[in-house]
């Protein structure tokens, strides 16, 4: 089992940035490959960002390519995704999720584990 916790939502104004974090406990992280998904308003559950056990392997959704950096310290247990040039439509509960099987993937049916999301608001 693993338990995942999202940390450092909250307001912000477009343009600004935001780091959040993912903490994991009861396993190794690095057994796991990690993702980030998002829930926008209205909307079903988004592909975000993703990132191997070793960190050698990166994937991002077509929206936040160039803006947002998904990084992992394995020493902390943790995930990070760095969120930059925000905009309204980033408004969002982000998700962090574990993957068992080591791969990227973007399919939210693939991730075993899920934290309780976080939610980022940000304000035009």
């Amino acid at each position: 089992q693993v338990q995942l916790v999202e940390s450092g939502g909250g307001l912000v104004q477009a343009g600004a940035s935001l780091r959040l974090s993912c903490a994991a406990f009861g396993r190794t992280v690095s057994d796991y490959a990690m993702g980030w998904f998002r829930q926008r308003p209205g909307k079903g559950r988004e592909f975000v960002a993703a990132i191997t056990g070793s960190g050698g392997g990166l994937s991002y959704g077509d929206a936040v390519k160039g803006r947002f950096t998904i990084s992992r310290d394995n020493g902390k247990n943790t995930v990070y995704l760095q969120m930059n040039s925000l905009n309204s439509e980033d408004t969002a509960i982000y998700y962090c999720a574990a993957e068992g099987s080591g791969g990227l993937t973007w399919s939210e049916r693939d991730y075993d584990y899920w934290g309780q999301g976080t939610q980022v608001i940000v304000s035009s």
